[in-house]
């Protein structure tokens, strides 16, 4: 069983997800509790699942990915082996960020990265509409981040 949250978990939380690499001492002086208090409940909020793990948050365009996209997709038919063969496949696909199964008129959206427009209809052409089961796709270019992933708002 997850133990519940309080207060001073979640300035924790909230700490590590603005710097994943603050030391535990300041860690603790930032919250109000000493180190010792500060790292038992970092291994509890472990064990538990809440702390997933630590990274790093890269910029994309530093990268040379300057072009994000989402792309509904939609399969052939809704059956388990169709399902399977796609979350396969899209797993060996380097421009997908992100993919997720989800309800409503589509069946996955994907958050994909790209160098540029040609580029991305590469990527379309040669990879994504070759993939197995798959309908139809639509495509949804970023204008501009307005809030991106890195750090889960904390309620």
């Amino acid at each position: 069983m997850i133990s519940p949250l309080d207060p001073t978990d979640r300035r924790i939380l909230a700490a590590l997800q603005a710097d994943g690499r603050i030391p535990v001492t300041a860690l603790a002086e930032r919250v109000g509790l000493s180190a010792n208090a500060v790292s038992e409940r970092m291994r509890r909020m472990h064990r538990d699942g809440v702390i997933e793990g630590y990274g790093v948050r890269l910029s994309p365009a530093a990268l040379g990915l300057s072009l994000t996209a989402f792309i509904e997709v939609k399969l052939e038919r809704i059956a388990a082996d169709v399902f399977d063969q796609f979350a396969a496949a899209i797993r060996d696909l380097p421009a997908i960020e992100e993919c997720h199964m989800v309800a409503g008129g589509f069946d996955y959206l994907l958050k994909t990265r790209h160098r540029d427009m040609d580029a991305y209809r590469a990527f379309l052409s040669d990879e994504l509409l070759t993939l197995p089961g798959l309908r139809e796709t639509r495509t949804y270019v970023v204008m501009e981040r307005v809030i991106e992933a890195g750090a889960m708002r904390l309620r």
